[in-house]
């Protein structure tokens, strides 16, 4: 999954992306508001952490105008402002979460896992499709109650797919959720991966619509 960290201050600005993509999440940084809102409104981010005082722009005025850009991006903040008075302000102008620094990464993943799970209409970790188990928190797929190994982008892929069961989902919309704007990929990768599912899990998985993408029925 993609998310985009908006923070101007340079040790955690790097500390949070280290943190993030260890956790398998593609990162991508921008580093003061005007930045921050020109990634957002240009990519379908999963998810944004997004600071309050940040340089040029502010959060706030970020947050806002994303929202009067139809921007639906869930968007977690991350600020040392604490009071009640500041929480309101962020979750009436569209947060979708609000986490006060310091705080602890293993919170912070787990709450933006949770704003993803909700976005794409689910609550548990865990997704079932037939005899398949996707266990997105331990990172574990099972199928017919045996444990599947799959690599950190096969699993990556086959989370997207998942999440997006019933709909068709196109190589260049697993691109965008599965590699930041650095990454340096083939044309071919996602064949790649598929492919590699196909034989881990089985045929009967992953549906090709020749020249239009993949999908997992319902």
């Amino acid at each position: 999954m993609r998310v985009l960290v908006v923070e101007d201050e340079p040790a955690l600005a790097d500390t949070l992306d280290k943190a993030l993509t260890e956790e398998d999440f593609a990162v991508d940084l921008a580093r003061d508001g005007e930045e921050g809102l020109f990634k957002m409104t240009d990519v379908p981010y999963d998810a944004a952490v997004l600071d309050v005082m940040l340089p040029r722009r502010d959060g706030w005025s970020v947050l806002k105008a994303a929202r009067l850009r139809g921007v639906h991006t869930p968007v977690l903040i991350l600020t040392a402002r604490d009071t009640v008075e500041d929480r309101v302000k962020g979750l009436n102008l569209g947060a979708d979460d609000y986490l006060v620094k310091p705080f602890a990464l293993a919170e912070l993943v787990a709450r933006l896992h949770a704003l993803i799970r909700r976005a794409y209409g689910g609550d548990s970790p865990r997704m079932a499709i037939g005899d398949l188990v996707i266990d997105s928190a331990a990172k574990r797929v099972y199928r017919q109650g045996r444990v599947v190994e799959l690599t950190a982008r096969e699993f990556a892929v086959l989370e997207v797919l998942a999440r997006s069961k019933g709909r068709l989902v196109t190589r260049a919309m697993l691109c965008e959720h599965l590699y930041n704007e650095d990454a340096e990929y083939v044309s071919n990768v996602v064949d790649v991966h598929i492919a590699a599912l196909r034989r881990k899990l089985g045929s009967d998985v992953i549906r090709t619509r020749r020249g239009e993408g993949y999908i997992i029925d319902a």
